[in-house]
């Protein structure tokens, strides 16, 4: 049996989805904090379970007879640690055989506050004892086009990157890269660091949505303080605003660049261009 927590997110959705190109559905489990939300699944036959990050009781149900495992990170901005410890001591206590788990990109190393307990729930696996796969992703590129409709009106993206470089991916690639250590052996012990094929800074995404948009976009850098005041500004809570702000200024400092190829290579296929997704969120 294969199981993805937070099976119902964006992610989570699209790993399912990359599992049931290769895996039956009924050996699939979609572990969810609201079942209600996966009805969808249920009904093309995968086995959805109640798993709460928060509600420790509902975890070991959830991973009865689940071989291999994927733990999606939390959504919350802090206090993740003690959700991923919460799943991996249900998943040890399950006996599954191989868990692997959703990291940020140079977690070790990584100067961004984000990767903390990123890098905690990484240590915490390897003190479990369990077999393990642990998947360093990159930003998302995605993410950077959730300021595309303002970067439109006002005629700028504004970030504290400098001239930082993003090896960011499509969330596809990464579904995909997730679903294939689940579904192929060979990867326990592994750490990949994945990233996109070609990275890009603000400024080069800038210019890409001009080029295609036919309108006159810049990039406005901004000191970390000032972008975090942008991101409360436009309604973001405190802490979340802080932590991107953060992100990008570590990303001006080569944290969220890789060249490795490990992405491209998971998935047997050279990695979604940014300019395919500009040209889709464009469309959109």
């Amino acid at each position: 049996m294969y199981a993805v927590t937070g099976a119902t997110g964006q992610l989570g959705r699209l790993v399912i989805e990359a599992l049931l190109k290769t895996i039956p559905a009924n050996r699939i489990v979609a572990a969810v904090r609201n079942p209600a939300k996966a009805g969808d699944l249920a009904e093309r036959g995968v086995i959805v379970h109640e798993a709460d990050y928060s509600r420790p009781e509902t975890l070991g149900p959830a991973l009865a007879g689940v071989e291999k495992l994927l733990l999606i990170s939390s959504t919350e901005v802090t206090g993740r640690l003690p959700r991923h410890r919460a799943v991996i001591d249900a998943a040890t206590q399950a006996g599954v055989s191989l868990i692997a788990y959703t990291s940020m990109l140079h977690a070790d190393t990584s100067p961004a506050r984000l990767a903390i307990e990123h890098r905690q729930t990484e240590e915490v696996i390897a003190a479990s004892g369990l077999p393990a796969v642990i998947l360093r992703n990159g930003w998302y590129t995605e993410n950077h086009l959730m300021a595309l409709p303002p970067a439109l009106e006002h005629g700028a993206f504004v970030g504290a990157a400098k001239g930082g470089r993003f090896s960011s991916a499509a969330r596809q690639d990464y579904a995909e890269a997730a679903a294939a250590v689940l579904a192929t052996g060979g990867h326990a012990g592994k750490t990949y660091e994945l990233a996109a094929d070609q990275a890009f800074t603000l400024a080069e995404l800038a210019a890409e949505v001009s080029r295609q948009s036919g309108k006159t976009i810049i990039y406005n850098d901004l000191s970390e303080v000032a972008y975090r005041d942008v991101l409360t500004g436009a309604g973001l809570p405190a802490d979340l605003a802080a932590l991107l702000a953060d992100a990008d200024a570590a990303a001006s400092r080569g944290a969220l660049f890789d060249d490795g190829g490990a992405l491209g290579r998971l998935i047997g296929r050279p990695t979604t261009s940014m300019q395919s997704l500009v040209a889709a969120a464009l469309r959109s």
